[in-house]
């Protein structure tokens, strides 16, 4: 559904965007994340047809943004970060307004009215004027009108910020809804977002793609990933430490402080080892030993850790 080929843009002498390319399909979620100013933004303008690129291509559907705007443009829904309102408006108004500038009229207008007020709940606040409305209904207001002629693709800039804990909950849930039919879009800095809706996920950091891949993919990346955390009462962490070290599936032991209390003992495997190889190998040696394990599992891998790891520049990497 989208198709994004060397794809860079330049503001003077800064380069926000730096020769980019990414593919995303129908039924496919896909997460952009990346810290502040790393160009995600400019992206989703550009993919939207917002901004025109110094270079490269985009494709949506079957037509180019750049040589068949309107018809690229007629597949889009687009929520971008901070989206104006008319806010002398009411949100039926703004709605129906919004209808006829996609081009439904009568019966047609009213039903997609209709069915983006069931979709974001807004019921409530229908006739209310927007000024008047909390952040979180406004919300809920841009992100109506960017689906109300129910797009092929939907591309959303931060489509969360600034939203509760249970707003964030139901859009998140809307997103992975609509992603099962649809190509969804969206930027984001938030990693616990990219964990509750990605099916993928592409990191940028100062204008360059760093990673791309399923969440899963990306945390496997960690250093944590494939660990075993060993929690053990009466035995002193050292004695555990140099009865797991000989092991040929530990690359190194690490002794943390538990935060109840007591000691953590963590063992990373070495590169190649097969899942599950090292716990079997940790609990076989505590069982033999007799020791009075209390937690004993394996670690996930982080997002966070990773994401930390290719997007820190170098010099705070090392002093990290």
């Amino acid at each position: 559904m989208i198709k994004v080929q060397n794809l860079s843009k330049t503001f003077g002498p800064k380069i926000a965007v730096n020769d980019i390319s990414f593919e995303v399909e129908r039924g496919e979620v896909f997460g952009f994340l990346g810290p502040n100013g790393a160009g995600k933004s400019t992206t989703m303008r550009m993919v939207t047809g917002f901004i025109p690129p110094t270079s490269g291509s985009i494709k949506v559907g079957a037509h180019d943004m750049l040589e068949q705007p309107i018809q690229a443009k007629r597949l889009i829904g687009y929520l971008p970060e901070n989206a104006p309102l008319y806010a002398d408006m009411t949100v039926h108004g703004f709605l129906s307004f919004a209808a006829e500038m996609r081009g439904f009229t009568g019966e047609a207008k009213k039903k997609a009215v209709h069915r983006v007020v069931e979709m974001c709940f807004l019921e409530s606040v229908l006739y209310q004027a927007i000024d008047t409305l909390s952040k979180g209904y406004r919300h809920r207001t841009c992100f109506a009108q960017s689906i109300i002629h129910d797009p092929d693709v939907l591309v959303m800039d931060e489509p969360t910020d600034g939203l509760d804990p249970n707003q964030k909950h139901e859009v998140r849930a809307l997103i992975r809804h609509m992603g099962e039919k649809k190509a969804i879009v969206f930027s984001t800095h938030i990693l616990e977002e990219v964990e509750a809706a990605c099916s993928r996920v592409l990191i940028i950091d100062r204008g360059r793609i760093v990673a791309n891949g399923t969440p899963d993919e990306l945390k496997r990346k960690s250093e944590l990933a494939g660990a075993v955390s060993l929690l053990v009462s009466v035995h002193p962490a050292e004695e555990v430490r140099a009865k797991l070290s000989p092991l040929p599936t530990v690359r190194r032991i690490a002794v943390l402080k538990a935060p109840g209390g007591g000691d953590i003992v963590r063992a990373f495997p070495k590169a190649g080892s097969k899942n599950g190889e090292l716990a079997r190998s940790v609990a076989e040696v505590a069982a033999q030993e007799g020791w009075k394990i209390q937690e004993l599992h394996t670690e996930e891998g982080r997002l966070d850790e990773v994401f930390r790891s290719i997007t820190l520049p170098e010099t705070t990497q090392e002093k990290h």
